[in-house]
């Protein structure tokens, strides 16, 4: 296969909502430029992109799926991504390694949810942006509505490349970037060239000067020609909207039948002419803070964007070449694990099909197989290469679920699968809880959630049970309280015994020493579940030995790890132990650690014990006229308004919301806001429950213990 330098590669990703026509589009761009001479459907579960099993039976795009064409001396790398963005990470990974973002909008919707939630990334990465507006052909179109709807979207940068027509009932495309009609036969395909019919001239005559405009603002040299001699040639205008493409403030806007293959070619076109090569493309900074070279004769470095597992393959490891090339057989050391790594085999992918190269340049996108130690965000460079390539950061998962295999004997199973799902899928985040003693799986939603139970059905072979996460509360006291206990133990010989007087407070930072107490001895102790525990020895007239203190503590402890009303940690208190008793003979450190124990349980339980829940900083962007029912519902899960802020058309509100009221939250915002919403979350602190739900909560820990 020809090998392409830097300057001849484009790379770019097809993002927009669900059901826009994306694998149609791509279907379409391989059918155009020869790769396939019969292009498939969703529907009939043949396109090249669209070939998991879970993708037929859904009718719909699940994982981002690399292509190829070439066209006019160039080779476009396409990646189709999914719409939904319960699979923003398969999105996320595509956008950070493509050169140009061709968002594509469903003509008759304009922009949708979907397509709102992916801009954020595009416009984050700052990436260079076309957008595409399908169906153009579709009784019921909205082309304007749709344009102005990318560029409410985009802020008003959004400039028209074209606009669709009827022409003597056949459908039809001014281009205004050449001024050209392209008239298509009811079955698409090659358009038939023409001038502008006079109806239409006087518009595209303003849309094009519009165009002229937009691209002179965009380089200084171009509007000093413009303000010369009132105008720019086809060619100039292509060097300024690229211009204005890479700076990230002109966002050309194509129009196309992806399903009639209409309009394709030329979106190809320009994609050669116009959009950005690997080369070009804005300065990227590695790990160290170096400026990374795109250029064949510096040392190779590869960056790592998605891998799968497939049964009869193995790991299929996607990477761009940063920098250098790669070839056959090269040894490449990942700086993450200093492990070496040998290219043995090396492809081009289109969809399944895999096509063998021997040496692939920067800038292009390839694969390999059955790398070992090497994941999703990891760089492979060769020993010259000094540079890591920074990695993609991923969103937190919004949902958790506790995990287990119906079969115990699938546990094991179960863990191993899930581990190379997250391998694949950096957004799927399995973690164990010590306290809960559950796996948990974090996901993006109950889709992204549904499609990891199938592949652990279908690929795996084990059946998992998801249900509700235990939520781990924490205890502490509100009150001062002393109690005393007596452990008294005789079964002839040497007996147990020991009796500890002690007074027990809420702590908190900064308050002062303990007053009335005689101050021997402090332990400051930083508790792993968080917290403190201060623990002073008050014993005057040493009526308790001193080496019998760490026994008490120890006692003290124990409890702690098992708060006297949930069984949750105990955090935030200080123990004074004051007075007490011990025998010659019979006293010995269990004994005290008993009688330590026995004493902290009781003062506690005379405290005025408090549970504390955990609670999540929980941030909302909703569009405004939404805002009022979103509020609603927060209020009804005791959220805690800390601000709202406006940011074009939506509201962020900031929100301090308990844990256990979270459940469910990404499914009930989907509802309320038809999907328009979306949120984060992250811990924040623990704080007090209501009286009624720490009520409930001990009720039903009794009923399990009875």
């Amino acid at each position: 296969m020809k090998v392409f330098d830097e300057k001849h590669i484009k790379n770019i990703v097809l993002v927009g909502a669900h059901y826009c026509g994306k694998t149609t589009l791509s279907e379409t761009m391989l059918f155009e430029a020869g790769l396939i001479n019969r292009r498939g459907t969703v529907e009939n579960h043949n396109t090249v992109s669209d070939y998991h099993d879970i993708e037929h039976e859904r009718n719909a795009s699940i994982f981002a799926t690399p292509l190829h064409t070439e066209w006019r001396n160039y080779k476009i790398n396409i990646i189709d991504t999914p719409g939904l963005d319960d699979f923003i990470g398969e999105i996320i990974s595509s956008i950070s390694v493509a050169d140009t973002v061709v968002t594509v909008i469903n003509g008759r919707q304009g922009v949708e949810v979907g397509t709102e939630i992916i801009w954020n990334y595009i416009d984050k990465y700052r990436k260079a942006t076309l957008f595409v507006i399908n169906q153009i052909d579709h009784p019921n179109l909205k082309f304007q509505e749709s344009f102005n709807s990318i560029n409410e979207l985009v802020g008003n940068h959004a400039v028209k490349m074209q606009f669709p027509v009827k022409i003597d009932g056949a459908q039809g495309i001014i281009d205004v970037l050449k001024m050209k009609l392209y008239k298509f036969k009811p079955e698409g395909g090659k358009p038939e060239k023409l001038k502008i019919p006079e109806e239409y001239l006087e518009l595209a005559n303003k849309l094009h000067n519009e165009l002229v405009e937009k691209a002179a603002e965009n380089d200084d040299k171009l509007l000093e020609l413009f303000f010369e001699k009132g105008t720019l040639n086809e060619d100039e205008m292509r060097q300024g909207i690229k211009a204005g493409m890479l700076n990230h403030e002109l966002f050309p806007v194509f129009c196309v039948s992806a399903l009639n293959d209409m309009g394709t070619g030329r979106l190809m076109g320009f994609i050669d002419n116009v959009a950005p090569a690997a080369s070009e493309l804005n300065e990227e900074q590695s790990v160290e803070g170096d400026i990374l070279k795109r250029d064949i004769k510096t040392p190779t470095a590869l960056f790592v964007f998605k891998t799968i597992h497939q049964p009869n393959l193995g790991q299929i490891t996607f990477f761009k070449v940063k920098s250098g090339e790669v070839k056959l057989n090269d040894k490449l050391v990942n700086p993450r694990n200093n492990e070496t790594e040998t290219i043995n085999q090396l492809f081009i992918m289109d969809g399944k099909e895999r096509q063998p190269v021997n040496k692939l340049t920067v800038g292009d996108i390839g694969a390999t197989l059955k790398l070992k130690f090497t994941d999703t965000n990891d760089t492979l460079r060769n020993e010259k290469s000094k540079t890591t390539i920074k990695p993609i950061k991923f969103p937190e998962p919004r949902i958790r679920k506790s995990v287990t295999a119906i079969e115990k004997k699938d546990e094991e199973k179960l863990i191993e699968a899930l581990k190379k799902i997250h391998s694949q899928d950096l957004t799927a985040v399995l973690e164990y809880s010590k306290e809960s003693k559950q796996q948990l799986l974090g996901c993006q939603g109950e889709l992204h959630l549904a499609t990891i139970d199938w592949t652990l059905k279908h690929v795996y072979g084990i059946e998992a049970e998801f249900e509700k996460p235990k939520i781990i509360y924490r205890e502490t006291i509100q009150r001062p309280s002393t109690a005393s206990y007596k452990h008294k133990k005789q079964s002839g010989g040497s007996g147990q015994f020991g009796e500890v007087h002690m007074k027990i407070e809420p702590w908190y930072e900064g308050m002062p020493e303990p007053e009335g107490f005689s101050l021997r001895g402090k332990e400051d102790i930083e508790l792993p579940w968080g917290g403190k525990l201060i623990f002073y020895n008050c014993i005057v007239g040493g009526v308790i030995d001193q080496r019998y203190l760490p026994s008490i503590m120890k006692g003290v402890l124990e409890v702690m790890e098992d708060g006297p009303l949930t069984g949750s940690y105990v955090r935030d208190l200080r123990v004074m132990v004051y007075d007490g008793k011990m025998h010659s003979v019979d006293s010995n450190d269990i004994s005290f650690k008993i009688a330590g124990a026995h004493a902290f349980k009781a003062a506690f339980l005379k405290s005025n014990p408090k549970l504390l829940e955990p609670t999540n900083e929980l941030v909302v962007k909703v569009p405004e006229e939404m805002i009022g029912s979103v509020m609603t519902d927060l209020q009804s899960r005791r959220s805690i308004i800390q601000g709202i802020e406006s940011s074009n058309n939506y509201q962020i509100l900031k929100t301090i919301t308990p844990a256990a009221e979270l459940y469910g939250y990404s499914t009930d915002l989907r509802s309320l806001t038809q999907g328009r919403a979306t949120f984060k979350n992250a811990f924040a602190s623990y704080q007090p429950v209501p009286a009624n739900v720490q009520m409930e909560l001990v009720k039903q820990l009794e009923k399990v213990e009875v």
